[in-house]
């Protein structure tokens, strides 16, 4: 059985104060059947980690490919796994856009997290033009292929299904696009990796979710929970939408 995984994403946002969004969250929902996880910017990784108590999960937005070296401004796999640490997103739409990061930096990147002891969450999804030519399984299928390097289980890796044009803007795909998708995906993972470890790996839906619409996405074919981005930030927000995966 896969144990649902709500995850947030702050982005580069919160400071120390914002800490207290921490504190409420656990007061609120330390016992969740759901595992949850914030991955904060990396500034917060260490204070969030001790204060967390190891009812939620801490993870990274990011990560370098290279154990250490000179590479100024990034912060290597194990680096972060020292601070507290157990996941890392790779391969976010925003990492692929604002860096230029394709799928074998994204895969290097998992590798590292892989060797570091930390669970990647690879991110995969289409662009508005790709959904518009027809294109959004092919794009997502090379994606997964480029992006997750052999070695995957469910122990050391989450998928991420998250449509570029959803992300941040409102829009949330249909239920049937959902479907779609993340069927597509397991397919895939099972084609490659075999029934039993496509079977225990997590895919996770992320574009706009809130607690407004959490129920009806989680209710859809082989989503196992969500990526959120702004409404991870504040407990009450998030709080609804862990509520919303418990009861699925």
């Amino acid at each position: 059985m896969r144990r649902k995984l709500a995850a947030g994403n702050w982005k580069m946002n919160g400071t120390r104060a914002d800490l207290v969004e921490i504190d409420a969250l656990i007061a609120a929902h330390g016992g969740a059947t759901s595992e949850v996880l914030i991955c904060p910017p990396a500034t917060l990784i260490h204070a969030m980690s001790g204060r967390a108590d190891a009812r939620i999960a801490v993870g990274s937005q990011d990560c370098h490919a290279a154990t250490s070296g000179a590479h100024t401004g990034d912060v290597s796999a194990d680096m972060l796994a020292d601070i507290g640490a157990s996941h890392v997103i790779t391969g976010h739409s925003e990492r692929r856009a604002d860096h230029g990061e394709g799928d074998a930096d994204v895969a290097a990147k998992t590798r590292a997290a892989w060797a570091a002891g930390l669970l990647a969450i690879v991110c995969i999804g289409e662009t508005l033009a790709d959904r518009k030519s027809g294109d959004t399984l092919k794009v997502v299928g090379a994606q997964l292929a480029g992006s997750v390097p052999d070695g995957a289980t469910g122990a050391n890796t989450v998928i991420a299904y998250e449509p570029v044009w959803a992300i941040g803007t409102g829009e949330v795909a249909t239920v049937a696009q959902i479907a779609e998708v993340h069927d597509f995906i397991r397919a895939e993972l099972t084609a490659r990796f075999g029934a039993d470890v496509a079977g225990a790996m997590r895919i996770l839906y992320g574009g706009s979710v809130k607690p407004a619409n959490a129920a009806e996405v989680f209710a859809t074919s082989n989503v196992d929970g969500a990526l959120v981005g702004g409404a991870s930030l504040k407990a009450s927000d998030f709080g609804g939408i862990i509520a919303a995966l418990d009861a699925a």
